[in-house]
C-alpha cells in the first residue's frame, strides 16, 4: 500500500545533544506500523517532530504524499494525525460523549443564540464507537467509572473517529491486564480494516510481533533496522534494539 506517512534523514538537535541524527520511517494505509528501541533511541523525538511538537532541524516528513512542515499538534490533527498519549487526555468526571467531543462539540442557532447538541452528539458517539469498539460501555457513563481497557478504547476511539489518516499510539497496552489487552488488540485490528494507518511505540515485542505489519528500529537516534514483521523472527529485533547479534 502507498504510504500515508514517509519520513526520511530527520535530524533534531538540542543543544550538543543529537536526539535525531538520520531517522526514517513508512507507514502505509491500513497496516500497523510498530516503532521500537530502548529508553533514549529517539523514538519520542521522532513522533513529537512529526506531529508538531518540535521542528525538525533536516530531513524530510511526507504526509499522503506531500511535503509537511507543522509547527503545532493542533496543525497535525487538522491534516488527520491524531496522537493517543499515555495519559489519554481524557477528563474524569466527563461522560463518554462528553470526551468525544472535547473541544470539537456541536452547536446549533447562529450569533450570540448557540446551544449545544446534546442530543446529536451523544448519538453521534453512539454509532462511532459503536462501529469500532466490541464492548462499547454506555456513552452517558462518567470517564472515571470506566476500566483501564475501557479508557484506553475511547481515547483510541476517539482519535480514529475525525476522519484521521494516522493515528500514533504511545504505549496503548501498558499497565492493561490480559483481557484489556486483547480488547484494545480488537480495536486496533478494526481500525487496520477501516484503512487507517497506525504507528505504535512500544516495548511488549510480543505484542509488537503479534499485531504489526512492520517493524522499525530505532538507536541512537537513528533507524537502523526494518522488517515486515511476518519476515523476522523475535531474537533478531532483539539484539538489534540492543545492539548486539542474533
Amino acid at each position: 500500500m502507498s504510504p500515508v506517512l514517509e519520513v526520511k534523514d530527520l535530524r533534531k538537535q538540542f543543544g550538543a545533544v543529537e536526539a535525531l541524527r538520520g531517522a526514517e520511517l513508512c507507514c502505509p494505509a491500513g497496516e500497523v506500523t510498530a516503532l521500537v528501541g530502548d529508553n533514549g533511541a529517539g523514538k519520542s523525538t521522532l513522533i513529537r517532530c512529526i506531529t508538531g511538537v518540535h521542528p525538525p532541524d533536516g530531513g524530510s516528513i511526507s504526509f499522503r504524499g506531500e511535503p509537511v512542515r507543522f509547527s503545532a499538534p493542533t496543525e497535525a490533527r487538522a491534516r488527520g494525525i491524531e496522537t493517543v498519549y499515555q495519559d489519554l487526555a481524557l477528563i474524569e468526571d466527563l461522560a463518554v460523549w462528553q470526551n468525544m467531543f472535547l473541544n470539537r462539540e456541536l452547536t446549533g442557532g447562529f450569533g450570540p443564540l448557540r446551544w449545544l447538541q446534546r442530543r446529536r452528539m451523544i448519538e453521534e458517539t453512539q454509532a462511532r464507537l459503536g462501529r469500532l469498539l466490541v464492548n462499547m460501555p454506555p456513552v452517558r457513563a462518567k470517564v472515571r467509572r470506566l476500566s483501564g481497557g475501557q479508557r484506553q478504547s475511547i481515547a483510541i476511539g476517539r482519535a480514529a473517529s475525525w476522519g484521521s489518516a494516522l493515528v500514533i499510539m504511545d504505549e496503548p497496552t501498558a499497565a492493561l491486564g490480559l483481557r484489556e489487552r486483547g480488547a484494545v488488540e480488537t480495536l486496533i485490528g478494526n481500525l487496520r480494516h477501516e484503512g487507517i494507518a497506525q504507528l505504535i511505540i512500544s516495548h511488549d515485542l510480543e505484542q509488537v510481533m503479534r499485531i504489526s505489519d512492520s517493524i522499525w528500529v530505532m538507536r541512537g537516534g537513528r533507524t537502523i533496522a526494518q522488517w515486515l514483521t511476518k519476515e523476522v523472527y523475535r531474537p533478531y529485533v532483539v539484539a538489534a534494539i540492543a545492539g548486539g547479534t542474533a
